[in-house]
């Protein structure tokens, strides 16, 4: 079965253009889903996080106070290392443990920080969405709850757009609002990929 990891900057689309390879049957396991998983009441990873940057962190109904953590570990890059050295293989391992059970011609892998946590190599093909940064600020600053400086954060910690595509094979530039034009490039990209298996 052939692996496709989606990856792309904050706003690039990623989530819309996961949605498009399920409503073409494609199965999809998304490591922010997952990433949600790991940390819920009983969880190892957990756990392991309260472990390491305090017990306050755990809210009365159980649950990780993901918005404390993130702020946590924005403003410090070393803190940032020790969760990311925490999170990223956890998911891996969970991302692979469910690839295990997929019967496709493919399947895709949402790994937002693919190139920075180096998962290229459980991937057999990267597909990248792009944007300008102009279009990826717009889009953030709509959502609920995301200031700019949050969003300026977040946009240093994720690799250049040089860097990103030069690890790809394949790239979408996704600087349209319009879900039909996404929806033709996933579509020609899903045609290939299915080739790409049958040839494998």
């Amino acid at each position: 079965m052939l692996t496709i990891g989606l990856t792309g900057g904050i706003g690039c689309g990623k989530s819309t253009a996961a949605a498009v390879f399920s409503e073409l049957q494609v199965p999809v396991i998304d490591a922010d889903a997952i990433a949600h998983q790991i940390v819920e009441p009983g969880q190892a990873t957990l756990e392991l996080l309260l472990e390491r940057f305090g017990a306050e962190l755990k809210q009365a109904d159980g649950l990780l106070d993901r918005a404390a953590l993130r702020e946590l570990v924005f403003n410090d890059s070393d803190r940032r290392q020790e969760l990311e050295a925490i999170m990223h293989p956890a998911i891996r391992k969970e991302m692979l443990r469910q690839r295990e059970s997929i019967d496709a011609d493919y399947c895709v892998l949402v790994i937002p920080l693919l190139v920075e946590s180096g998962q290229q190599a459980i991937c057999d093909r990267i597909l990248a969405l792009d944007c300008s940064e102009s279009t990826q600020r717009e889009r953030v600053l709509r959502r609920p709850g995301l200031s700019e400086p949050q969003f300026n954060a977040i946009l240093q910690a994720q690799c250049s757009r040089p860097q990103r595509l030069a690890v790809a094979d394949d790239v979408i530039i996704n600087d349209s609002d319009d879900i039909d034009l996404l929806r033709q490039e996933i579509f020609r990209l899903h045609q290939q990929y299915i080739e790409m298996s049958k040839n494998a």
